[in-house]
């Protein structure tokens, strides 16, 4: 089913969201915690006779701020001391110890979400998401709002949204045009409601030539290694080019090779997971946390991806994130449809920061 609305729920104040988005990335939450929390809110809007299907979801940062201290390259994230238990509580005290920490990545976002919407329409029955529904549709984007300010968004606690001039808070939804031409038109105008901010998309072509230049002089390179050389700055000696002046300093330059101008904020960032083992039958597996559905155990898919300018998409599924399953493969990954201009040049290229994803 093809989406036929945009739902948009925009400047959202989460507080103490998780951090630690994989075993080997922190930062910003995993993709995969917005796709939860994508098919959590749909099965909350269900009992309140909202018939919506969202199927992908975009994520638009405009402000984060995560909880740690830096020292020079380092960062060590701000941790509390809290007993998991009144019984541990109790068990440090009288053994004259303090209690332990619990390793804990916290970050707090000012997010946008736009989510693809269809209708689940009754039998026989007139379709509602359509042009001049507005109403009807500003009704079902407030519940939605309503219903995710009591969930939780990648861990973490929802605020109330502060009115602020020129600064549209409030859930809304909208139509999407049939013509594509129509659709890339009033999607220009939705996007401008999301600056400033960056929207998070995939580039896992950007790994794949990463791993081509690291064959270059190690034919024994894998795609870990190219993953982990992009996921961090390699400065290297850079000659002078042909007929270029040597520093009057007589110091030598130093840059990443890779990381040139017009290479944007690239980041790494994990996409799904992979099965290690076959699907366990529901209830066969102990302390599983959910003992009526068939468990399977994974470990996380990596990729690379980056933080650009809203401005800079043309179309809402450049946008979107949506799930894929290969059974087969056991493989479940999320997915996005950015294509980078050509002739386009990316508006970060000078960025100079060692934030990860």
């Amino acid at each position: 089913m093809k989406p036929e609305a945009i739902l948009v729920l925009p400047h959202l104040r989460v507080q103490n969201a998780n951090a630690i988005s994989s075993p080997l990335t922190h930062g910003f939450p995993s993709i995969t915690a917005f796709l939860g929390l994508m098919w959590a809110l749909e099965r909350k809007l269900a009992p309140d006779d909202i018939p919506l299907q969202l199927q992908a979801v975009g994520v638009i940062s405009h402000h984060h701020q995560e909880q740690v201290t830096q020292q020079d390259y380092v960062r060590t994230f701000n941790l509390t001391r809290n007993p998991v238990s009144q019984k541990d509580k109790l068990a440090a005290f009288e053994e004259g110890k303090p209690a332990a920490i619990v390793e804990e990545g916290r970050i707090h976002l000012d997010i946008t979400l736009v989510f693809a919407v269809a209708e689940k329409r009754m039998a026989g029955g007139p379709p509602r998401l359509v042009q001049g529904g507005e109403a009807q549709m500003q009704e079902w984007a407030s519940a939605a709002g309503a219903i995710l300010s009591q969930m939780r968004v990648a861990g973490g606690t929802l605020l109330p949204s502060r009115p602020a001039l020129g600064k549209r808070v409030r859930p809304w939804m909208a139509v999407l045009p049939e013509d594509h031409e129509a659709r890339a038109e009033q999607f220009r105008w939705w996007r401008r409601q999301w600056l400033p901010g960056f929207a998070l998309v995939e580039q896992a072509h950007l790994l794949s030539e990463r791993l081509a230049k690291l064959r270059e002089k190690n034919p024994d390179a894998t795609l870990l290694d190219a993953w982990l050389h992009a996921a961090r700055w390699n400065y290297e000696p850079v000659p002078s080019k042909e007929g270029e002046a040597t520093p009057a300093d007589g110091k030598q330059r130093w840059a990443d090779p890779l990381r040139g101008k017009g290479s944007g904020w690239t980041v790494p960032i994990p996409v799904g997971y992979a099965a290690l083992s076959p699907r366990h039958l529901a209830g066969t597996v102990d302390n599983a946390r959910n003992m009526g559905t068939p468990l399977r155990f994974v470990e996380s898919v990596y990729s690379l991806g980056r933080w650009i300018s809203p401005h800079r998409l043309s179309q809402p599924e450049e946008l979107w994130w949506r799930a894929e399953i290969d059974e087969v493969k056991g493989l479940y990954r999320c997915r996005n449809a950015y294509v980078p201009a050509p002739t386009d040049p990316d508006e970060n290229a000078d960025w100079d920061d060692d934030s990860y994803d």
